[in-house]
């Protein structure tokens, strides 16, 4: 029996450029990369060098702190560049397509007959451990530690945002696959969250536990999702993954094939054919943005994830390794005169009604990077409790992560959050101060210090 979850705190941000519901199948790119930005906290120990040879799921590193967690190749070729930064730190690892896309072929374990740590290290070895997030900070999954519950956000309430049922209405069976893999490995339960609009999931998905949910962004962070039907609790995990991420264990479940595809979105004001790409992940971007007509392409920003919590990338860069949406908007380098005064422009989007704007929030609108106004003082004054859907106090939170006050920030909730759930801070909080940023600084801290 689902339950009906209504969020009542959120806000929906209406953006021009969605994504229509069509799919173009992409050949393969010519190089791909790994981001190690994108593991974060994860400090890689290469298996491979520079010119040697991969087939996709061939390891390129491991993690330090635990060499079990290997990351795999999503194609076959070359090791051409390993880039590094100061103290010779690791920031992208490239490799060159052959083009065949060679694969490693792995043996699954028979599910009813192998043990749960038996189950858990063929994920480790394929490579796609890494799928798999968790709860408290945000990070790959410890897979020394049982989770107490698996949550699963299947649908995207972002700005631009996707739609998972048109995404992976081709998909389904992996997806099930994956799911009873998963359900075998953890003691806990698995849940589902699902919009109450989409009936073919509901359909579909009968057989697990659901939770229909209504509401503004962020009715689907899987962060919000878990607060309102399983609170994480000081001690406790809970794991983590996106719907494609779990159609990718299940394919490697199916046919011992780990093969990384993405539906990637191409989205915002200036993409003229906003539409979804078939694709694989890592790859560069020049193989999308080849394939879609944006306007004045050189003033653009393009976003790998959504507009709120994604991050910048150079259109010569690369495909996020998780992210199924690429965001574009205008560089916001033309300043209005007198644009501090209310009301002067009625193009400024408002949810304070500074500006007429307001009126027509239900109308989507061309919005760019401007931060229309410049970091000021952390006033209290009840704006970020207005949208924050969780029985969290946001303010003092962040302001205990800034000052790195453990107890207090253990309090004040930090185990059930995320950067992405002070997104819609970032954008209505009026002092303009990186929220995301310092929780992210917070959960470090706490995670550095306890470990």
């Amino acid at each position: 029996m689902s339950k009906g979850i209504r969020i009542t705190k959120g806000l929906s941000i209406k953006i021009k450029g969605s994504p229509k519901n069509q799919i173009e199948n992409l050949p393969l790119a010519s190089t791909y990369a790994f981001n190690l930005n994108d593991f974060h906290l994860h400090v890689p120990k290469l298996i491979l060098r520079e010119g040697d040879s991969v087939k996709r799921g061939t390891p390129i590193f491991y993690a330090k702190s635990n060499e079990k967690l290997k990351f795999v190749s999503p194609v076959s070729g070359t090791v051409k560049e390993i880039v590094r930064g100061e103290r010779r730190k690791i920031h992208n690892i490239i490799i060159d397509s052959d083009g065949n896309d060679n694969f490693v072929k792995h043996k699954p374990p028979v599910l009813d007959n192998s043990s749960v740590q038996e189950l858990i290290d063929f994920l480790l070895e394929a490579g796609v451990w890494p799928l798999i997030n968790q709860r408290p900070f945000d990070i790959i999954a410890d897979p020394n530690i049982s989770p107490k519950a698996i949550h699963v956000s299947c649908f995207d309430s972002s700005p631009l945002a996707v739609d998972y049922e048109f995404m992976m209405k081709d998909r389904l069976s992996e997806i099930k696959a994956g799911l009873d893999y998963l359900d075998k490995i953890v003691n806990g339960e698995l849940f589902l969250g699902l919009k109450s609009c989409q009936e073919l999931f509901q359909k579909e998905f009968s057989n697990y536990k659901t939770n229909l949910f209504d509401g503004p962004h962020p009715s689907g962070n899987v962060g919000v999702q878990i607060h309102h039907v399983n609170p994480i609790n000081s001690g406790e995990v809970v794991w983590t993954l996106k719907l494609e991420d779990i159609a990718v264990i299940g394919k490697l479940i199916l046919t011992g094939e780990y093969l990384p595809d993405r539906t990637v979105a191409v989205t915002g004001p200036p993409v003229k054919n906003p539409k979804y790409f078939n694709l694989r992940t890592g790859a560069n971007l020049d193989s999308v943005i080849n394939n879609v007509e944006i306007d004045n392409k050189n003033d653009v920003r393009f976003i790998n994830g959504d507009v709120l919590s994604g991050y910048k990338v150079d259109s010569k860069g690369y495909l996020g390794h998780y992210n199924n949406k690429l965001s574009v908007l205008k560089e916001g380098n033309q300043y209005r005169l007198f644009g501090w005064i209310p009301f002067i422009n009625n193009t400024v989007p408002s949810i304070y009604k500074t500006s007429f704007s307001w009126l027509f929030n239900n109308k989507e609108k061309d919005y760019d990077t401007n931060l229309n106004g410049e970091e000021r003082a952390f006033v209290a004054t009840g704006e970020m409790e207005s949208i924050f859907p969780m029985d969290i106090y946001p303010m003092q939170l962040i302001k205990e992560c800034m000052i790195g006050d453990i107890e207090k920030m253990e309090k004040l909730g930090i185990y059930e959050v995320s950067p992405e759930d002070f997104g819609l801070i970032d954008y209505s909080s009026s002092s303009k101060i990186e929220a995301q940023t310092i929780i992210r600084q917070g959960l470090d801290y706490i995670y550095k210090e306890t470990q």
